[in-house]
């Protein structure tokens, strides 16, 4: 498992440093069949992240692959779900909160998740369930990655239920479904604005205590930062039935969740 937690999380700093070169120019914005926005960093993105992965051996689900045929996928009992840049319309806005996701799933949950910020170059990481989740700041890139999993900080989520209750919501889908939410919440909120799967970083680190997800998400949106999440003790569940979600599933659509 460590050994793919290397490859993962070389495969998004490398994917981050093409991002970024990108994000350093004029870049055009095409649109996918279902009018979401690709740009030439997603793409450059996931040529790099697959010619890490694809050595594992390990299938791989990634937003800019083209899918395989669920009679296949489900004979797989494990397979990593990447999204090579997640948060594009803030790429497009160029606000710093997007992100690379790469998980490791096994038998429909994630094992292993890495998060990396090409911008702010934080990395987020966990390598197993039960483990522990952390962060390093990828200040150094010549740094060896075993020498980055050691002196990389601990995160934890908050232990308090004090009140303002901090409540992570999208900077580009905080419906009505999610405002009702909120409002069944007991005492004082503050709403905590974040692009990307950042949004589970926040609870997994302790500067959010809810994440809900009211709005479409697909599972390369969210593997990763289950996985992350996880690891320190917090629940990512369906909103009708109070389970965990699951992975390379039939339809990768996910169904709303919260974060707690």
């Amino acid at each position: 498992m460590k050994e793919l937690l290397i490859t993962a999380i070389k495969a998004a700093i490398q994917a981050g440093n093409e991002i970024m070169k990108v994000y350093a120019t004029d870049f055009n914005v095409e649109h996918k069949g279902d009018d979401s926005p690709l740009t030439l960093a997603d793409k450059n993105a996931n040529d790099v992240i697959n010619s890490y992965l694809l050595k594992t051996n390990i299938p791989i689900i990634s937003e800019e692959n083209k899918q395989t045929d669920y009679s296949t996928r489900r004979n797989w009992d494990q397979c990593w779900i990447v999204d090579p840049l997640d948060g594009t319309k803030e790429f497009i806005k160029r606000n710093g909160e997007f992100t690379v996701n790469i998980a490791l799933i096994k038998n429909g949950k994630p094992l292993l998740g890495v998060i990396y910020v090409p911008v702010s170059k934080e990395l987020y990481f966990t390598n197993s369930v039960g483990s522990k989740s952390h962060k390093h700041i990828v200040e150094d890139e010549t740094i060896q990655i075993r020498e980055l999993l050691e002196t990389a900080q601990e995160i934890k989520p908050l232990e308090n239920k004090n009140p303002p209750i901090k409540v992570v919501g999208s900077r580009s889908h905080l419906n009505d479904d999610t405002k009702n939410f909120i409002a069944t919440l007991q005492g004082e909120v503050e709403i905590v604005s974040k692009g990307s799967s950042l949004k589970f970083c926040l609870v997994a680190e302790g500067k959010a205590h809810l994440y809900p997800r009211f709005a479409p998400t697909m599972e390369w949106d969210t593997a990763a930062g289950h996985a992350i999440c996880q690891a320190v003790g917090v629940q990512v569940l369906k909103t009708k039935s109070g389970k965990a979600l699951k992975y390379n599933k039939k339809d990768l659509l996910n169904p709303y969740f919260l974060v707690e």
